[in-house]
Order: structure tokens, then sequence, then C-alpha cells
């Protein structure tokens, strides 16, 4: 394979910081003045991916009751029989003006729990980031390089600004939303040539709609997507403002009425500038094999470790022993509804047992009702390991114990997960979890293939107009029965 050439940016050059009569830098500032360093091809090529896996988790959701409600939401604010047009794609409604187009995609990354994780910072970046990006530089006419440079800005920004607000573990707000609106804002300036300056003032006005508290997940909402494609649109519209001249305020992280202070008061605000000169934090991004948790994934890959030395009926125990935070939202052991059977560890550890995998149809109600995935959840147990819990978030790791009839014990167990960087799922890997998304909602081949290729040569294209043609094609509204062939 040829190494890639990089297509020319055109973003503009800004002001350093801190500027002539100001102080020293806000901690904005001097996040923007960290992200202003060279971005290599190495972390283009991580943005590829995370935007090719990112659009295969979203298409696949397309269909969902939550992804409904939301797109015909969507176009009842943009106003009853209109005809909404715009230069960003809007998966399964068209073309949208920018904000709503991120809204839209906004909302479905998060739906099949498929969706990055970065551990440190207990954040899915890319649900808000990508949607940020991606609808900024179509409405920009932005290169595939700008766009990929964002993308690794805007994960740059949310991690860096989640690990801290992570630093002591779960709060109630959903970092997703609230830390990754900053990166949203990022993504977006960058995409569309902002200078410093204006990334500046788009963080400012970021922190003004930053939102999301995690009452949503203990009660049968659909408010978690609502959050994420909020936080898109709101990164959109905060370079908008912030190209037009909008101010934010220099502060708004690290003032004494800012983020940190009133969101997050214990956090480690040095841990968002720390390690300033290593590698971009795209790289530290989990992707993950099954539609699942991410606190599922790492019992899920001890499961295929010892499963094959083991007979399903000769089982008497499973004892799984993780973190108290995977105990807290995974603990379920009789799912009741395809969202509860994502959150369960019981199920998920059960269904890789029997079959060795997990498909999104294995947490449907069918799987549920399985009476064989059913006896095995009840044999299932679950125990905090304080020693785990004490690694959380830096590390998400598990211990797995099956006990068979004749008393032998199989035992295995692993700081990380598949999918982690430290075991990192393959380019092939990534690509069959693509194709398998698309054609789960009647995607040709032929048309998954196309935007494949186009996203793999993202860095090497002057403009997005073959990108932009490929998901036009597959995200135009489809009839029920009907397929993009």
């Amino acid at each position: 394979m040829q190494p890639k050439a990089h297509a020319e940016t055109n973003v503009r050059a800004g002001p350093s910081f801190p500027l002539d009569g100001q102080e020293a830098p806000s901690l904005s500032e001097s996040l923007i003045s960290l992200c202003a360093r060279p971005i290599d091809i190495v972390a283009t090529d991580q943005a590829e991916r995370l935007l090719l896996d990112w659009c295969g988790i979203s298409l696949a959701a397309i269909n969902e009751d939550g992804a409904i409600a939301i797109q015909q939401a969507t176009q009842t604010l943009a106003g009853h029989g209109s005809v909404q047009t715009g230069p960003c794609t809007a998966f399964a409604v068209g073309d949208l003006p920018a904000d709503q187009a991120a809204f839209v995609n906004g909302s479905l990354g998060t739906l099949l729990e498929m969706d990055d994780l970065h551990r440190a910072s207990i954040l899915h970046a890319g649900d808000v980031v990508i949607p940020a990006a991606l609808a900024s530089a179509q409405n920009s006419n932005a290169s595939g390089r700008q766009l990929a440079e964002g993308i690794v800005l805007g994960y740059e920004v949310a991690l860096r600004i989640g690990q801290a607000a992570a630093s002591a573990g779960y709060a109630a707000w959903y970092n997703s939303a609230i830390c990754g609106v900053f990166g949203a804002a990022m993504a977006a300036a960058h995409a569309a040539g902002a200078s410093d300056l204006e990334k500046r003032d788009a963080l400012g006005q970021a922190g003004m709609m930053a939102s999301g508290l995690w009452q949503c997940r203990l009660e049968p909402t659909d408010s978690k997507p609502v959050a994420t494609a909020h936080g898109a649109r709101a990164g959109v519209t905060s370079a908008v403002l912030a190209q037009h001249g909008v101010r934010g305020a220099r502060h708004i992280l690290d003032g004494p009425l800012g983020f940190f202070a009133s969101y997050y008061p214990d956090a480690r605000q040095g841990d968002v500038l720390h390690g300033e000169e290593r590698e971009w934090l795209i790289h530290d991004v989990s992707f993950k094999p099954w539609p699942a948790c991410r606190h599922v994934h790492p019992a899920m890959g001890l499961v295929m470790e010892l499963r094959d030395r083991v007979a399903i009926d000769q089982i008497t125990r499973v004892e799984i022993s993780t973190y108290a935070a995977a105990i807290e939202f995974c603990d379920q052991p009789d799912p009741q509804t395809p969202h509860e059977a994502r959150f369960s560890l019981q199920h998920c550890v059960a269904v890789a047992l029997i079959q060795g995998d997990l498909r999104t149809q294995d947490t449907a109600r069918q799987a549920l009702a399985d009476p064989r995935i059913a006896a095995l959840r009840r044999k299932t147990h679950i125990i905090e390991a304080p020693d785990l819990t004490a690694a959380f978030p830096r590390k998400t790791g598990a211990a797995l114990a099956i006990t068979v009839q004749d008393g032998t014990i199989h035992k295995a167990v692993s700081d990380n997960a598949p999918g982690d960087p430290e075991h990192p799922l393959d380019a092939a890997a990534l690509s069959r979890k693509f194709r398998s998304n698309v054609a789960s909602v009647g995607i040709a081949k032929a048309h998954a293939t196309q935007l494949e290729h186009c996203i793999n040569d993202l860095t090497i294209q002057t403009t997005l107009v073959d990108l932009t043609a490929a998901l036009r094609i597959i995200s135009h509204p489809l009839q029920k029965g009907q397929t993009h062939d």
C-alpha cells in the first residue's frame, strides 16, 4: 500500500496566547495551544477508523424507536410540511442544515451500545465529536484532511476535559454529553477553518450549553441520545457563533463560576494538561466488538478465553469479579428489554458462553426468553473486586471463574478488554463490524464498499464531494421493506 499524500488544509492561523495586555493563559487557551502541535498521519488514520466505526453503528440504529422519534421531532421543529434541505447529511432523514444534521446524527451512536470509549474519562467522544465535525466540514466545504484533523482535536479536547472530570469516578453528570460538547465545539471550529481566537470563543459558548444528567439511566427514558444529540448540535452552533464574532468566556473551564467549579468541584484540573508532550489521546480510545455496555466487555473477553474448555451443560456456576461501577451499571440478572440486556453482565456472558459471540439480535426479546440462556443467567454471580474498583477508571478489568460438575474451576483474569489499545481490533475486524452494521438496515454491499473506501481515503481528498455522495446514497429515508440497492 502506498503512503497517503496529505491534502492541504485551509485552517487560518490564529493569535498565540496570551494576547497583548492579557494575563496568563486561561485553561481553554492553554488547551488550544496544546492542540496547535502538528497532527501526524498516524493520528488522522485513527480518526478515519473511528469515523468508519461511528458511521456503521449510527446507521445500524436508524430504525430504533428512539431514533425514529428524534428524527420525526427534528422534522417537526424544522416546520410541518416544509421541504428541508441543506449541505449536510442526516442519516435516515436526508439533507439538512448543519445544526439539524448534527442533532439527528448525534442521537444515533449511543443507541445500540457499540460506541467507542475512553476509559480514563468514562466518555464516548465519537457520539458527539464526529457528528459535529462531519456537519461542520460539509457545511464549510472542508477537505478530508481538515475533517480528520477536526476529529483528532475534538477527541483531544473532550478526553482531556473528561479525564479531569472523571478523576474521582462517576458523578451525576453524563460525561459524554457534558464534557463532549467542548470536543464537539473544537472539532466543528477546526473543520470550519476557525482561528485560535475563534476556537476559544467556541469553547466559551460550548460551556454555556453543557448539559446532561445521569438521572436518565435510572428511568426508562430516551434522554441519553437526546443529550449526545444536543452536544453535537451545540458544538456546531458554538463554532458558528464564534466565527461571527460572538464572544465567549476565556475562563469557562477554570473560572470561579466556570465549568469545573460548578460541575466537577472535586476534579483534578491539572489532568487537562497532563502529559502535554505525549501522543494524541485519540490513540487511547477503545472500540467495542460487541453491542453491549463497555463494562460488560472485560468479562466477555475472558469468556472467549475459557469457553472452549467447558461444556455448557456441565457448568454449575459462573462467577464474575469486577469493579463497582460495572456492577452498578450492569448487574441485571433478569433483563426484560433489549436495553436492559445490553447492560446485563449475566445475559451477555451467558450468550457468549453458548455461541461464542454477541450480536445485536441476541439482546432482542426472543433471546431474553431463550430457556438455555435464562438458565445460564441464573448460574451467573457478580462479585466486586476491591482492587479492580480502585483501578477504575484508568483500568477496566475483570476475573472469571467457571465451575463445572466435577468441581473443576476454570479461571481467567485481565486488566483490559478486546478493543482496548492493549488489545486492539485490527482493520479487518473493524471492516467486518462496519459491514455487518450497515447490512442490518438493508444497505447494499456496493454502497457500503463505496462509503468505506471514501472514509479510508479521507485524508487525501481535497473536498468532501465523494464522501458526501456516498453518505447521501445510503442516508435518504426508506419506506418499510425497501433497501438501498
